[in-house]
């Protein structure tokens, strides 16, 4: 078969006419253009999570600094409570609360033991354990704010089954100690029940559930109620 003169330099690509040698690759330039608009976007929203976690340490420094002025008119004492609690798979750790009560609280324990109002946990609603602006932080549950810090550790979760004492989770055997397949949060179903006023059977009974069926709108929907639990000042 005849070829024509020139067919196959016209076929070879230094002599297709819209691709000249040294003409600008213009998806490359798209493509390096959207990179560096993507960098610019990933450095202003690393810079906005920057501020806003300076903004929290400057909240937190001055919720501190505004509840150590108040503990003083209550007495000497630190501003923190830690607690040894049992949390995942069994795994003991230290929570962290505003300190509510008196220094010695948990020495006096013992005496107060006939004032317990609650089976299983150690419960008195007018505890004269607490302090007067302890009381304010149990009402409004801001006491609870530092576990925030528990839960950037991974110790704690937002919502999850709650984290007892060493002596209480003690008492709980058999299959109710699935309960400590999830990780414990900061509120849960016993949060919004009523915390002060569930005997600890029924406690764990609740809990067995929530981590059978468990699920992330099970886990939304509490979140949505703890708010006007909060609000309503039920806490103890």
């Amino acid at each position: 078969m005849a070829r024509h003169p020139g067919t196959d330099a016209a076929l070879e690509p230094h002599h297709r006419p819209w691709r000249q040698v040294g003409a600008p690759d213009r998806r490359a330039q798209r493509r390096s253009a959207t990179l560096r608009e993507a960098d610019r976007l990933g450095a202003l929203d690393q810079a906005e999570h920057v501020v806003h976690g300076v903004g929290a340490a400057l909240q937190w420094v001055g919720v501190e600094w505004h509840l150590s002025r108040r503990q003083r008119l209550d007495g000497r004492g630190p501003i923190l409570f830690r607690q040894t609690r049992i949390g995942r798979d069994g795994a003991p750790f230290e929570i962290f609360k505003f300190r509510t009560m008196v220094p010695d609280a948990e020495a006096r324990k013992q005496e107060l033991a006939h004032l317990n109002e609650t089976e299983g946990l150690f419960k008195i609603a007018a505890d004269p354990r607490i302090t007067r602006v302890g009381a304010v932080l149990r009402r409004t549950a801001l006491d609870e704010l530092p576990q925030l810090l528990n839960v950037w550790r991974g110790e704690m979760s937002l919502v999850g089954p709650r984290p007892l004492v060493v002596d209480e989770d003690a008492k709980i055997e058999g299959l109710d100690r699935s309960r400590l397949h999830l990780t414990p949060g900061m509120t849960g179903h016993w949060q919004i029940l009523g915390s002060g006023r569930i005997p600890l059977n029924e406690m764990v009974g609740i809990d067995y559930l929530y981590v059978a069926n468990w699920s992330l709108w099970t886990d939304l929907k509490i979140l949505l109620r703890t708010v006007p639990y909060m609000l309503a000042r039920r806490g103890m």
